[in-house]
């Protein structure tokens, strides 16, 4: 008989799942509501990111304690701490503008006085 599936195996498969699913629906979204999508998938407290940080930090500790018993190699204890710093470090400065996306999923999508201004987002040099 086949050893089934544990189940934190197949609840990140479902995760998995899930997240190609919102990343699907994220482009047929109106902008209010893909920006409040985004929001809260970015929280750093309750999202998306700031629970896959934890996850890897949480998997770090655990490739620590099997690198010492000589279990893994160090390096992957060393790859996944710096993967862990790396995503903290992105969830900081995605912070900053955390307000900006939670201030603009709650407007009105009917109300503009005027119409948006696009922001230059490549800098072109001229020779």
């Amino acid at each position: 008989m086949p050893h089934p599936t544990p189940y934190p195996v197949r609840l990140a498969d479902e995760i998995t799942r899930q997240l190609g699913q919102l990343a699907d629906q994220l482009s047929q979204l109106p902008a209010s509501e893909a920006t409040q999508v985004i929001a809260r998938v970015l929280d750093p407290a309750g999202g998306v990111l700031g629970g896959f940080t934890h996850l890897v930090a949480t998997g770090s500790v655990f490739a620590k304690n099997q690198a010492e018993r000589g279990v893994l190699p160090a390096e992957v204890w060393l790859a996944l701490g710096r993967a862990a710093n790396e995503l903290d470090s992105l969830g900081f400065d995605l912070d900053e503008h955390a307000d900006t996306l939670k201030q603009f999923s709650a407007r009105p999508a009917a109300t503009a006085a005027k119409p948006p201004v696009a922001a230059p987002l490549v800098v072109r040099r001229r020779r």
